[in-house]
């Protein structure tokens, strides 16, 4: 059953993939009605440009050759749409006369479209419309953007909210290694301040270095996500046939990444260092 595109919404049946000899030959002569089909249903019908189909308004109906022959003129890539994204549904275009010839439905559309230039235009041209007769309501393609993807709105607020828990999780972590290391690094600095450096210096020392790391995981992790973004959109690209994008890496994301891992890292570095060059270096040797 094919039933997609705004004005193909009939349903409409691939009654054979083509007609052979003769009738063929007959179908073509008599009809010469041109429609396009999407990738998909091209792959799977084993279709091509120039094949001759079967159509008909009812299901069987082709079979017994009743139906209009068409002949494809065009195979048309998937939208990346996310609303079609776990249809199963095939699309086919038509030209409106040929599909108000076949379903039998002359000078009805279910809905169409216009396109206008400006606010005032648009806001002329829909109380137009909805004056026009009782049942015609016209809506900025905004307003049903927005009525068609609130189910995606809540699945991205939803991973928002996971890639906030997982960021904070993150920067917890990262607190504590970075604790960890200056405190495992106390005999260190107190043979540094025994030598007669600075506490400054230590500290500044110890600040670069949690900078430095945080920079290289910073750029790890990057690296992982961006790969992990490429295999994910791989797969899901080709079990749903989409050019949809299901996992990005966005230059945002990256800098809110880096930023904060770099400002956990620093000042874990510095709480931890401050700490330890307050402490006499004998101290830190007895512990």
């Amino acid at each position: 059953m094919l039933s997609r595109w705004g004005l193909v919404a009939p349903l409409i049946c691939l009654g054979a993939p083509a007609i052979g000899g003769a009738q063929a030959n007959q179908a073509a002569t008599r009809n010469q009605t041109s429609i396009a089909i999407d990738e998909r249903l091209a792959d799977d019908a084993h279709l091509r440009v120039g094949d001759r189909v079967v159509l008909s308004a009812a299901p069987g109906v082709g079979v017994a050759g009743r139906g209009d022959t068409a002949v494809i003129a065009a195979i048309t890539k998937q939208d990346a749409d996310p609303s079609e994204v776990a249809r199963d549904d095939y699309g086919i275009r038509l030209h409106l006369g040929d599909l108000q010839r076949l379903t039998g439905d002359p000078d009805r559309v279910h809905r169409f479209a216009i396109r206008t230039v400006g606010g005032p235009a648009t806001d002329s041209v829909r109380a137009r419309i909805n004056d026009a007769a009782f049942g015609f309501h016209a809506y900025r393609s905004a307003d049903v953007a927005v009525g068609t993807s609130r189910t995606f709105q809540v699945v991205s607020r939803f991973h928002r909210a996971i890639a906030l828990i997982t960021i904070v999780a993150s920067g917890i972590f990262l607190l504590c290694i970075l604790l960890l290391r200056v405190e495992e690094r106390r005999r260190d600095i107190a043979a540094l301040r025994l030598m007669g450096i600075s506490r400054r210096s230590v500290v500044w020392s110890i600040v670069l270095e949690a900078a430095l790391i945080s920079l290289v995981g910073s750029a790890l992790g990057t690296g992982l996500g961006w790969l992990g973004s490429v295999l994910i959109n791989w797969h899901y690209r080709g079990v749903y046939r989409t050019p949809l994008a299901f996992a990005l890496v966005t230059s945002h994301i990256v800098l809110v990444a880096v930023v904060l891992a770099i400002v956990l890292g620093v000042g874990a570095g510095y709480l931890a260092s401050t700490r330890l060059v307050r402490t006499p270096p004998l101290t830190l040797f007895g512990r």
